[in-house]
């Protein structure tokens, strides 16, 4: 009796796995894809198990044609929004549309930071930030960014006259400003903190799309994951240990609002902003005589970074054409109404700010061309009153944070460079953008300089 019992409960068992097993894998899928292709949201069909990860970096190429499909990322829809009326509704309602939970290599990336928080932690950790990034505070980094530029440029006059690669130049220059605003410290001292980070960015982009049995990751990690979990808690300590040393030297609680987030370090804008100007050296010649009638060869005060306005223009471009934040995810709960759309489960939703950049109908037929004076007149002008068209660090409440020190960095480096050298591009340059995070160059960016 006793085994006639068990065999049934195990029969149960078996049945109720299998029964699951079927519903997340297959029933359920095709649920969502129907109801949403009632809605006139199509996409490539769900595939068993798989999805279509392998249709994923096809698509992202053609997704500027494309207003609303999903993906299948697994058994896992994401829904890719760029109608530009959605788009706005989802950015400016950060209840309704909340940041997803990051998953594996994501979360060992941004760990539990402002990225990520809901509710009253997210609203208390910007408010630090906030205050972190913006007024007084941020005036008072610019005599480090200033210093680590100064830093950067002493090392090129050995190069003068001759190629430079400046992309490992610009990762070493940003290292060293978020270091010293950040924990007080050099570079040096922070160097294999930024190591590791890009180790892990590296190990992102790999494993993307690689789509697990769920739960399986608990019980037989691959050897991605066992490094990954190795420099996550790295970066924790060394992180920790900067921080720590900088509040005994300082013996102030208030240095801990000064901490800046992983999110918030500037990526690769710098390079193709000196790759556009080194194709279009007649943009070059207007924003070094823009800088030298209002600074000579002084160096860069926050009163007149404003002023900047040929800059400001070649900036906007730049990060059209290499949007630094190459998509944005949200996410859906079930029920919920987003245009004509009843949300038949929950699910990411990704705004591709690359295809948004790409829009020929916002955008014009030379969408693809270096053309700054699109910006003359602003962004409204610029996207036809549409300013969610352009969001190279995301909009509406959940932007980035660090937007305002990041274009401060990137003005002063260029202002400074452009006071001191021309450039072109190298022969040998290989242009080979690649998307990890953001786009950068795969093969860097070798230029000749020349000083003035």
């Amino acid at each position: 009796m006793i085994i006639l019992v068990l065999s049934y409960l195990f029969v149960c068992f078996i049945t109720l796995l299998l029964t699951k097993f079927f519903y997340e894998l297959w029933w359920n899928p095709i649920r969502i894809q129907s109801a949403l292709s009632s809605k006139g949201i199509a996409g490539p069909s769900y595939r068993f198990y798989y999805g279509n990860s392998d249709d994923m970096i096809r698509m992202r190429k053609e997704s500027a044609s494309r207003k609303n499909y999903v993906n299948w990322i697994g058994p896992q829809p994401q829904l890719i929004i760029t109608e530009l009326q959605l788009v706005k509704e989802i950015l400016n309602n950060k209840d309704e549309y909340p940041k997803p939970e990051f998953k594996s290599f994501t979360k060992k990336i941004f760990g539990d930071g402002l990225l990520r928080a809901r509710g009253e932690k997210w609203f208390r950790q910007r408010k630090l930030a906030n205050h972190a990034f913006h007024g007084e505070n941020l005036k008072g980094m610019i005599p480090a960014m200033i210093a680590s530029v100064e830093m950067m440029l002493e090392r090129w006059r050995q190069h003068e006259g001759k190629e430079i690669e400046v992309n490992k130049e610009f990762k070493i220059l940003t290292s060293e400003i978020i270091s010293r605003t950040a924990f007080g410290s050099s570079h040096l001292e922070g160097q294999h903190i930024f190591e590791m980070l890009s180790r892990l960015v590296l190990l992102l982009s790999i494993n993307a799309y690689k789509v697990r049995i769920p739960g399986l990751e608990k019980i037989v990690k691959t050897k991605d994951e066992i490094e990954s979990d190795k420099l996550e808690q790295d970066v924790r300590d060394s992180i920790l240990k900067m921080i720590r040393k900088r509040e005994e030297e300082a013996n102030q609680e208030a240095d801990k609002t000064k901490k800046i987030s992983i999110d918030d370090i500037v990526d690769d804008s710098l390079t193709w902003t000196i790759f556009l100007l080194a194709i279009h050296t007649d943009w070059q010649e207007k924003a070094r005589n823009e800088i030298l009638q209002l600074f000579g060869q002084e160096n860069p005060t926050s009163d007149y970074l404003s002023r900047l306005k040929i800059m400001t223009m070649i900036v906007n471009e730049s990060q059209r054409l290499y949007t630094p934040i190459i998509a944005l995810v949200r996410e859906i709960h079930k029920g919920t109404r987003l245009g004509n759309l009843i949300a038949p489960s929950k699910m990411d939703i990704l705004i591709p700010t690359l295809a948004l950049h790409h829009d020929p109908e916002i955008w014009g037929e030379d969408v693809h061309l270096f053309k700054p004076e699109r910006f003359a007149e602003g962004v409204a002008k610029a996207t036809k009153n549409n300013i969610f068209a352009f969001c190279p660090f995301s909009l509406g409440p959940r932007n980035c944070v660090g937007m305002n020190f990041a274009l401060t960095e990137i003005k002063i480096a260029l202002l400074m460079i452009l006071q001191r050298y021309r450039f072109t591009l190298s022969p040998t340059y290989v242009h080979s953008p690649v998307i990890l995070l953001a786009t950068c160059p795969q093969k860097g960016l070798p230029i000749i300089l020349q000083p003035l």
